[in-house]
């Protein structure tokens, strides 16, 4: 007997949204925090279930080095979403 999956709808997928927190040229990192508030706003009134911020490490052009400080303000500024770290070690990483 084949083995049947209920069929499921895009509404029974929860999606998330991942922000870099980027440093727009000729920006700054006060300006990302707030691109990053609006965002995650926008990703919360569409019903989106986690907000994740990317954490990078000696990347000039990228503000979520303290991602401990930006996940706070972005939560004190949404009420219903997750949100949460991702980190990246790529350009931290040195071969021995």
């Amino acid at each position: 007997m084949p083995i049947t999956r209920p069929a499921n709808s895009i509404n029974d997928i929860s999606f998330s949204v991942l922000d870099l927190a980027s440093i727009v040229q000729g920006g700054t990192a006060s300006q990302s925090f707030q691109h990053s508030i609006e965002l995650a706003q926008l990703t919360e009134k569409l019903g989106f279930k986690r907000y994740w911020l990317a954490e990078h490490h000696n990347m000039p052009g990228i503000a979520s080095s303290a991602t401990s400080v930006v996940i706070g303000h972005v939560a004190a500024h949404t009420s219903t979403i997750r949100v949460a770290r991702v980190e990246s070690c790529f350009p931290t990483i040195r071969h021995l």
